[in-house]
Formats: C-alpha cells, sequence, structure tokens
C-alpha cells in the first residue's frame, strides 16, 4: 500500500459544478497551475449538480416569491431579487466566453429560454403579487414583466393549470419570457470535459477520507482510491466542494472557521409527468408560493425541464428528511457532523425549528395519491397514472450562530467558509447555489488568491464584462450585456425542441 505523497498547486474535492466552475476559472487565469481532481463516483455531476436532482431553474429572481419578501409596511423588499438576478447575469457572461471561444459546445446542450412565471391564489396573495410586480416590472433587470388576473389570459399562459379550474378563488400570476431551463449536470459534464482537454487530472472513485496541514504550509489529503488503497496528495490550496458533504471534511480541516457551524439535511421528491400530450401542453416555470409556516425550499412549482434532448414536466419538490448529507451519503453523516463545538448550535436549531421538524415529518407521511392532491392545486385535473416519483437530492442547509438570529440559526442559500490565510476554503448551502456558481467561484477567488487578483482582472472583464460594476446600476450596459449573452447561448425565440414539437401537432 503506497502512501507517498504527491504535491500539486491545486487540488478539488467533488466533481460538481461547484468545482467545474473555479477548475475552469483557474485555468483560463493562470493556466500554468497544476490541478487534480477527487470525486468519490463514477463521473462528473452525479450528486446536487445532475439534472434529477435539482430543479434546473435559471436561478435570476424571475419568478421565486421567497426572494421578495414583504416588509412590515406592506412594501416589497426586491434587494436579494436584484443581487441573484445579478449573480445569474455573471454566469451567462462566463458560459458565453466559453461558447464563444470554442472551450464547450453546443450551449442548447444545457441551457434553453424558457418562461418563468410566478402564480398565486387568494386575495392577499394577488394583491402581493400586484404589489411585487409593480416593484419589479418598471426595473432595468426585469424588463418585460407581464401581469393578468384575467382568466382568459392566464389559459393563454398555463393552459395544463386553468384547465378544469371550477374554483372562485382569485387567481394571478406574472409572466417574463426571458428565464432559462438550465441542465446543471450536462453544462458539468462538459467543463469537465474540457478541464481535462487542458491536462486537469481527475480522479474518479477517489474518496477524500481526511485532510491535515503539513509542517510546510500545504494540505495533504489522505485520498482512498477504487482498489481501496490509500494515497497522499498535498496542495497549496484546496476547495471543498462535495455538496452536502463538504462539512464533514471542512470539520476535518480543523480551521478555526468550520467551528459553531452545523449542517441539517433535507431530501426531495419530485412527481414526474409520463404522459407526453400533458408534458407537451406546458411551456414554462411556473413558482407558487409557499404555504404558511413551510420552509423557503418547500415553494412548490411546475417545471419544464430540457434533459437528454428530451422535454419533460417535473412538480414539486415535496420535502422529506433523512440523516444522509449526500444522496449517496452514510446513515451516519448528521451525527458525525455533531461535534463539541458546535453541539449547543445544534441544539437550540432543533428548538428553534420545531415547525420545521413537524412539516418535514408531515410530508414523509404523505402517501403518492396525498402527493397527487397537492399537485391538483396546480393542476387540476391530474389524475396518479400520468405522474410518476423521482428522488431528487440531498440538500444541506447551513446552522450557524448569527447576530441575527441569535444561536443556532438555520441559513437558507449558499455560503463560502474560507481559511484566514486562504489555503483552504468550502462551498456549504443549498438555493440558489449552481446558478450563481460563477459568482461565488470569483469570490473563493478574491478571498483565497489576493495577491493575484490585480494581475487577474483584465482577464476577469475579458470573461465577464461586468466584473466590478452593478448591472442594476448601469441600464446600457446590462442591455448590451443581455443581447450579447441571449445571442452566445442562443436564447432569443423559443427552443428548438418547443418548435419541432409544435410543428409535429
Amino acid at each position: 500500500m503506497s502512501s507517498l505523497q504527491t504535491k500539486t498547486d491545486v487540488i478539488l474535492i467533488g466533481a460538481g459544478i461547484m468545482s467545474a466552475t473555479l477548475g475552469t476559472l483557474l485555468k483560463e487565469l493562470a493556466p500554468d497551475w497544476k490541478i487534480k481532481v477527487f470525486e468519490k463516483l463514477d463521473e462528473a455531476g452525479e450528486e446536487s449538480s445532475n439534472e434529477w436532482n435539482n430543479a434546473g431553474t435559471g436561478h435570476a429572481a424571475l419568478c421565486e416569491l421567497n426572494y421578495t419578501p414583504q416588509k412590515s409596511d406592506g412594501s416589497i423588499d426586491i434587494t436579494k431579487a436584484i443581487n441573484v438576478n445579478e449573480q445569474f447575469h455573471v454566469s451567462t457572461q462566463f458560459w458565453s466566453h466559453l461558447v464563444n471561444n470554442n472551450l464547450i459546445r453546443n450551449p442548447q446542450d444545457f441551457i434553453m429560454p424558457l418562461p418563468h412565471i410566478s402564480l398565486v391564489q387568494g386575495e392577499q396573495n394577488v394583491k402581493f403579487l400586484k404589489k411585487r410586480f409593480e416593484a419589479l416590472s418598471d426595473h432595468t433587470l426585469f424588463k418585460g414583466m407581464e401581469f393578468s388576473d384575467e382568466p382568459e389570459k392566464l389559459k393563454e399562459w398555463i393552459p395544463v393549470i386553468m384547465d378544469g379550474r371550477t374554483s372562485q378563488t382569485p387567481i394571478a400570476a406574472t409572466k417574463i419570457d426571458s428565464g432559462t431551463d438550465v441542465n446543471f449536470g450536462a453544462l458539468t459534464r462538459m467543463l469537465f470535459d474540457h478541464l481535462k482537454d487542458q491536462g486537469v487530472d481527475v480522479h474518479y472513485q477517489h474518496k477524500v477520507d481526511d485532510m491535515k496541514r503539513t509542517s510546510d504550509g500545504l494540505w495533504e489529503l489522505k485520498v482512498r482510491n477504487a482498489s481501496g488503497q490509500v494515497e497522499r496528495h498535498a496542495a497549496k490550496f484546496v476547495f471543498i466542494g462535495g455538496g452536502g458533504g463538504s462539512l464533514l471534511l471542512l470539520q476535518k480541516t480543523g480551521i478555526p472557521e468550520s467551528k459553531h457551524i452545523g449542517g441539517f439535511p433535507v431530501s426531495g421528491l419530485f412527481l414526474a409527468c409520463n404522459n407526453p400530450e400533458i408534458v407537451e401542453q406546458h411551456h414554462a416555470k411556473v413558482y407558487g408560493k409557499a404555504a404558511v409556516g413551510a420552509p423557503p425550499m418547500s415553494v412548490p412549482h411546475l417545471d419544464t425541464r430540457y434533459i437528454d434532448n428530451k422535454k419533460s414536466l417535473l412538480f414539486g419538490p415535496f420535502a422529506g428528511f433523512s440523516p444522509k448529507f449526500l444522496k449517496t451519503g452514510s446513515n451516519l453523516d448528521l451525527f458525525a457532523s455533531i461535534k463539541p463545538n458546535n453541539l449547543f448550535t445544534m441544539l437550540a436549531a432543533g428548538a428553534k425549528n420545531m415547525a420545521l421538524t413537524k412539516y418535514l415529518v408531515q410530508q414523509l407521511m404523505l402517501s403518492k395519491e396525498q402527493r397527487i392532491e397537492e399537485l391538483r392545486e396546480f393542476v387540476p385535473n391530474a389524475k396518479s397514472e400520468d405522474w410518476d416519483i423521482v428522488v431528487a437530492g440531498q440538500r444541506v442547509q447551513v446552522i450557524k450562530d448569527t447576530e441575527a438570529g441569535g444561536k443556532g440559526t438555520l441559513q437558507f442559500g449558499t455560503e463560502v467558509v474560507s481559511a484566514a490565510d486562504g489555503s483552504v476554503a468550502a462551498l456549504l448551502g443549498a438555493s440558489p447555489g449552481a446558478s450563481t456558481a460563477v459568482h461565488v467561484m470569483l469570490e473563493v477567488i478574491n478571498k483565497c488568491f489576493p495577491e493575484y487578483t490585480k494581475e487577474w482582472e483584465p482577464k476577469i472583464k475579458e470573461m465577464i464584462p461586468s466584473y466590478g460594476m452593478k448591472l442594476a446600476e448601469n441600464p446600457e450596459l446590462f442591455n448590451e450585456i443581455h443581447a450579447s449573452t441571449e445571442k452566445a447561448l442562443r436564447l432569443s425565440g423559443k427552443s428548438p425542441l418547443q418548435t419541432t414539437s409544435e410543428g409535429a401537432l
């Protein structure tokens, strides 16, 4: 059993969209650096990034109501919506750069144009949506948004949802055509193919068991290969991009920043439509509003998806609980993450989130027919035989002590944790996650490689023209970038699959 140490510049743990993005950025900025990737599964993009393990939404706050909360005075706070939208446009600029320079090929293999729709029911919710529309529709980033509470107009937008609807409950929607469906699994695989062409060493079926700091300041990783042999690899910088598994590896580093952080795993299920006629009648991502007391990750949505060049239709998510931190993880993951330094943080979170616990228990106990009943709130004529249950990925929500929320605050979002010296960084959390991967990985680069940022800035601006600027404050720049990314990513007009299917009807 060999344990010889090999050295490299950068090690990326996990072959998901985050490692793929960071590796691709670094290869553009420092092409001579040697990079190694270790992934415990057989190929890239098999966990959270996989197309069946997430909703495939290009999160730009076009339809997600939880990004526009209503303040106590009744006004709508659009701050987070603007930030998420800006961050998604950073991703589309980088993807456009890769396409324009032939570093990745056909963009329609991973991104498709798709209307984003917000849908609400009930008088108060309709008032909220109208206020949200008024707050967003005049904004540079949300131009083109429409509002309607007219049943005939809604039948045009969402025929499957309006068909058979007999309730007199007020209903309204907003629609914007500049939304997207993103196959993050396909994009991840494309980026790793590119990285391998660039000489990056990608090792599948290699599990990182441990990591520690050596006397010469490097990080040494204990890696178990497919044969069960232990290898030792060292690097100046390590990025932990292992999805839900990142927390356990971050804790192994022992850095002060890893203390007092916990994780709460939430599993998910979707209903997938197996009736092609119904699939063809719906063409949008339609997001509703979470039920009172339900967590943000429970927002129901009916999604057109493009997977393996085939149009699909999914509804969900239905939340569940498993102590695993990854879909392929261990039932001991949650217990293994509880340490003396985060015990009280975890206990406080448990006490604060009894409603969430109750919600998850209720979701776990739902039968398929009960899930279909929830679907009928969206699709009144839904038949059980037309829908199958699909198990989605695991998400680990960050728990930490915050000034605003106090001890054991459950965080909903994406978070980077890095050592003070920038030698190691980990990505924790969930949505909007993959959609903002480029923004988040630039944050990692700025935190961990400050000595290079000035040197790299011209190249970053070449790849991301809006870098260092706010698109919300530069309407002309936004219009220019939006037009160029739409052209590069072929997002203007209908998707080829939609055109083909409509032509066949």
